[in-house]
């Protein structure tokens, strides 16, 4: 099978378990980034939802509820979402552990055995799908 380009070619030697399994840590890897993104959303929904309580607390206490107002500017205000964490430090302890080791070792693996190739497994798969010399189906995006 003739390769896309040099980016994606399957290095000299490289077995189709090994690509697959290359190919996996990478489809794996995909699935990381969503979840750090998610994550993300969730630091940024819950950062939201707790600026939004000074308004809320105003409107309480304009209505006469000062003790609810105390109760929430009191107890929910700034409270930590897990044991002594904001969500910030929730990001920042996945990024520079999980996430970091996440990222080492998929690079060292694509290194060692695809020649930090990227997405090798992708690119073999769809020069066997695409209709050669079809519009649309081009090899790159120069062909």
């Amino acid at each position: 099978m003739e390769a896309l380009d040099d980016a994606h070619a399957r290095p000299a030697g490289a077995s189709d378990d090994l690509v697959a399994a290359a190919g996996k840590l990478s489809e794996a890897m995909e699935r990381i980034e969503r979840a750090r993104g998610a994550l993300y959303e969730f630091h940024q929904l819950t950062g939201g939802a707790d600026a939004m309580l000074d308004e809320v607390v105003d409107g309480l206490r304009a209505e006469g509820h000062a003790d609810l107002a105390d109760r929430i500017a009191d107890e929910l205000i700034g409270l930590n979402a897990v044991a002594g964490r904001w969500t910030f430090q929730i990001v920042e302890e996945f990024d520079d552990g999980y996430y970091a080791t996440w990222r080492e070792l998929e690079r060292a693996v694509r290194e060692q055995t695809m020649g930090g190739r990227r997405h090798v497994l992708e690119a073999e798969l769809k020069a066997r799908r695409r209709t050669a010399g079809r519009p649309g189906h081009e090899a790159t995006p120069e062909a």
